[in-house]
C-alpha cells in the first residue's frame, strides 16, 4: 500500500487547520495591543501583571501613570501631535519596563506597569517623561504623574489592590493639587 497519496490528502486540512489557527492567534495577539502605542491593552495587562504580583510579590512594583495637561497637547498642536506623545510616552515607559515587567495604555493618555525590582529607578522614569517630544520640527511638552506602589507593603498582596494604591499615589502627584476625576 501506497502511503504518500493518503498523507498528502490527509495533508490538506491539517495545512487549512494550521493557517487558521496562525491567523486567530495573529487577531488575538494584535486585539491585546494598543495599536497606536504598540503597549499591551487593559486584558493583556491584567493577566501578566496578575501573575508577577502572585508569584513575585516582594520584588514587583505597580505603576499608574497619566500623562499631565495632555487635552491642551491636543486642543493645542493637534491630535497627530498627541498622537506623538502619546506614542512616546509609551516608548519611553516600555524601556524602563524592559524585560522584567509589563507595560500597557489603559486608554486615553493612562499607561500601567508592573516590574520587578525598579523602586531606585523611578527618578529615571520620572526624567524620561519629562523629555519634550520632537514632532514635525517642534518640540512638545510631556509631562506625566506616577503613582508607585510596592506590592510587598500591600495588606494582601493582589493586582486590584496594587492599581487601587497607585491609583491614590498618581493622583496625589499631580501638580497644582489637582483632585480625582471620577
Amino acid at each position: 500500500m501506497h502511503l504518500e497519496p493518503l498523507l498528502a490528502a490527509a495533508g490538506v486540512p491539517l495545512l487549512g487547520w494550521t493557517a487558521h489557527s496562525t491567523v486567530l492567534a495573529r487577531r488575538l495577539a494584535t486585539a491585546r495591543r494598543d495599536p497606536l502605542t504598540g503597549l499591551h491593552t487593559r486584558d493583556g495587562f491584567t493577566t501578566r501583571a496578575a501573575h508577577l504580583v502572585r508569584t513575585r510579590p516582594g520584588r514587583t512594583l505597580v505603576l499608574l501613570v497619566d500623562l499631565d495637561d495632555f487635552k491642551h497637547t491636543n486642543d493645542t498642536y493637534g491630535h497627530a501631535a498627541g498622537d506623538a506623545v502619546l506614542a512616546a510616552a509609551a516608548e519611553r515607559l516600555a524601556t524602563w519596563v524592559g524585560r522584567t515587567g509589563i507595560a500597557a495604555r489603559l486608554g486615553g493618555d493612562e499607561f500601567a506597569a508592573a516590574v520587578l525590582d525598579s523602586a531606585d529607578r523611578l527618578p529615571a522614569l520620572r526624567a524620561s517623561l519629562r523629555e519634550p517630544v520632537l514632532h514635525v520640527g517642534e518640540w512638545l511638552p510631556l509631562s506625566a504623574s506616577i503613582g508607585a506602589v510596592p506590592v510587598a507593603d500591600l495588606p494582601v498582596p493582589c493586582l486590584t489592590d496594587a492599581l487601587a494604591a497607585a491609583d491614590g499615589a498618581m493622583y496625589a502627584a499631580k501638580p497644582n493639587g489637582r483632585t480625582r476625576r471620577r
